[in-house]
Order: C-alpha cells, then structure tokens, then sequence
C-alpha cells in the first residue's frame, strides 16, 4: 500500500507539512523514505516493523549492506540512498560549522561529531583545526585504533596543527561500547595534548567522547 491509500488524517507527508518534521515519529520518518509498503503491511507499518527489528532506526540507518538489504521492504538501492542521506548530513553540518565560529554552536558541534564518529565500529581520534576566529580550518581522523583504544601521538597532532596554522583545536573520539563516559586514559592523553600544544601557544577548546546517544564535553565538565 501507497502513501497515497493512507487516511490522510494519518499521512506522514501531511502531517510534516503542516506541523513539522520534528512532529513525525520515527516510523512516520521512514514511512516516508520506504513510500510503498508491502502486500502484508501498509507502509506506516512496515516502518514500525523494521524499526522493531533493528532495535531503532539509528541502527537501521547504520547497518551494514548485508543486514540491511535482507529485511523485506529493503534492498540495494535503499540502502544507498540510506548512505547518500548520511553523507548530506554530515555535508550539512560540516559547511554549517565551517561558516561560524565553533563556540558560538556547541549543540551544533556536538550533532556533527556524533554523526560523524557514533557508529565508527573502531575508535577513531578527530581533529577540528581552529583558526584565531575559532572557525574551522579543517577536520580530520588522525588516529584509528581497535574496539578498545586507538593509539594517539601527542607530537603528531602538534605537528598536523602546525602545518594547519591552527590557532586552537576540538578534540573528539569515539567509545564503541556506546558508553561516553571518559576513562582514565582518555583524560591522560588529553593533558598530554594540552601540554604539547600549549608549547607552540595551541590551545584546545574541547575534547568530546562520543557515545550513542550521549556525548561528553571535557570542558563542560571542567576537565580542561
């Protein structure tokens, strides 16, 4: 069954066009993307449906092409446009940043490290690069590690942040237990960094540890 065959009372396009899309449930969301359900279910339900089946429709959204492509109502091709959406996403938030001064957005920062690193099934070490504006020069992964830890080098980022006429920098890593509490470690390396970078007059503004769904600022919580 079409959208077009829903009671209209019920239409997830009408209802975003006249309340918003924050208004749409997860389900109203991917009925949306799907369009069509099946010949047992509408697509309202076979949304809600698979959202059962991933556990969420974040997990959906981050499934591998296997796991995906063999659920019904799901196949190759929406599973890439699954991973065009993602990378608009990312686009999105990345040029939004790059247009302001990082500090002026933390919520904004926030979003974008999340959906850049939340469902990195290593751990990866991001760099946004700063000028003296606290505009973004630049971000990168500078580091990958196992399912446990990456191994991060303190004259390496000096280095990069150097080549990058950097006048400060965010720091962000992932936990892929889903736990963005930080550990021991994670706050050592962190004044290592400090440390190193303040030699060559760097400051670091922040280090974010991105769980799911949760992520920990190291300055709000008055560790840097």
């Amino acid at each position: 069954m079409s959208l077009q065959r829903i009671p209209r009372e019920s239409m997830p396009r009408e209802k975003l066009l006249n309340q918003g899309a924050e208004s749409l449930s997860d389900a109203e969301l991917l009925a949306i993307f799907l369009r069509t359900g099946s010949r047992s279910m509408n697509v309202l339900e076979l949304a809600d449906y698979l959202i059962g089946q991933f556990g969420s429709l974040s997990a959906l959204l981050c499934a591998t092409e296997t796991d995906f492509c063999q659920h019904k109502g799901l196949g190759q091709a929406k599973y890439v446009q699954v991973l065009a959406i993602l990378e608009m996403a990312k686009r999105y938030l990345s040029e939004s940043l790059q247009r302001g001064d990082v500090l002026t957005s933390p919520q904004h920062t926030k979003q974008y490290l999340s959906v850049l690193l939340r469902h990195q099934p290593r751990e990866t070490f991001h760099v946004l690069f700063l000028d003296n504006q606290h505009r973004v020069i630049s971000d990168e992964v500078l580091f990958q590690g196992t399912l446990d830890s990456a191994a991060i080098y303190p004259r390496e980022v000096v280095k990069r942040a150097l080549e990058k006429n950097a006048a400060a920098v965010i720091f962000a890593h992932n936990h892929p237990s889903g736990i963005a509490e930080p550990s021991e470690s994670d706050k050592r390396i962190t004044r290592r960094l400090v440390e190193a970078l303040s030699l060559v007059e760097i400051r670091v503004l922040d280090h974010f540890v991105v769980g799911d769904p949760d992520v920990v600022s190291f300055a709000e919580r008055g560790l840097i």
